[in-house]
């Protein structure tokens, strides 16, 4: 079967996806985008040492452009084609030994807590299409599902500013999103869905949604040291930077929706392990 693999993007202030047909071919959920921007610079001496530190995948890691829902930018890095960081979020997080798979971040949300999210349905290119307005509905049940010490509400609308999460498109083509990690105890606010996300099912949007929020939450990808769902062969990860979350497994777990990248036939649910790791967080 020829599996050719979509990435997912990240933003970090606290990490996008196609689809594919089983038969025929898989797409990446992160896909190595140029989704954000074409500006981009080369990142200092002291990022890079910052993003070796912690641990993450440094190829292809820039500086660019971050669209928000209002059509500013602002600049941020992408890292693992999904996950976006200011730069003094990259110099503040902690680095920590790990020895095993399933992984959050230091920074997680403050629970309990009621997460307010808004759905973007601007008349603009950053509003949702219907499509991606009933994969938010599913992915916001998702979380609600667990009874967890966080719990989501859900609006759809144009004022977002009083909102935790803003939940927008990026009409740049690809297939993916990008979202980020919490800070200060809260979410990250800016999660973004790709428009080439439209030529998939419902269920793939959620996935990505899902997904995109569990990193706003804190989660980062359960394959960050490999990337064995993108079809690499893994580089050496070292031992920092990454929390090790007890009850899940210590090799690969292929039915994780915080895995790099995805295929297009996904259900969009959690797996087992997904479940296992966000009640022991929350």
């Amino acid at each position: 079967m020829k599996r050719q693999k979509l990435l997912l993007s990240i933003l970090t202030a606290a990490v996008v996806f196609t689809s594919c047909q089983k038969e025929d071919e898989t797409i990446a959920a992160e896909s190595p985008v140029n989704a954000i921007s074409s500006q981009e610079e080369k990142l200092s001496k002291e990022n890079l040492d910052n993003i070796t530190r912690l641990h993450f995948n440094d190829k292809g890691a820039k500086v660019t452009d971050f669209l928000l829902p209002d059509g500013s930018i602002e600049e941020a890095i992408l890292l693992e084609g999904d996950i976006l960081m200011s730069t003094s979020q990259l110099n503040n997080m902690s680095a920590q030994d790990i020895t095993s798979k399933q992984y959050r971040t230091y920074n997680l949300v403050s629970s309990p807590k009621t997460i307010n999210v808004i759905g973007f349905t601007a008349n603009s290119s950053q509003g949702l299409t219907d499509k991606q307005k009933s994969a938010l509905q599913r992915a916001i049940t998702n979380y609600n599902s667990l009874n967890i010490g966080i719990n989501f509400t859900l609006t759809f609308g144009t004022n977002y500013q009083p909102y935790d999460i803003v939940v927008y498109q990026n009409s740049n083509g690809e297939a993916g999103g990008v979202a980020g990690f919490p800070a200060n105890g809260n979410p990250y606010k800016y999660v973004q869905i790709f428009s080439g996300m439209e030529s998939y099912s419902t269920a793939t949007n959620e996935h990505v949604l899902t997904h995109e929020i569990g990193h706003s939450v804190g989660l980062r990808h359960t394959d960050w040291y490999s990337r064995q769902s993108c079809g690499q062969s893994g580089e050496s990860a070292g031992s920092d930077g990454a929390v090790h979350i007890p009850g899940t497994p210590t090799g690969y777990d292929s039915n994780s929706i915080m895995l790099a990248c995805f295929s297009a036939n996904e259900d969009g649910n959690f797996g087992y392990y997904d479940e296992v790791a966000l009640n022991y967080l929350y």
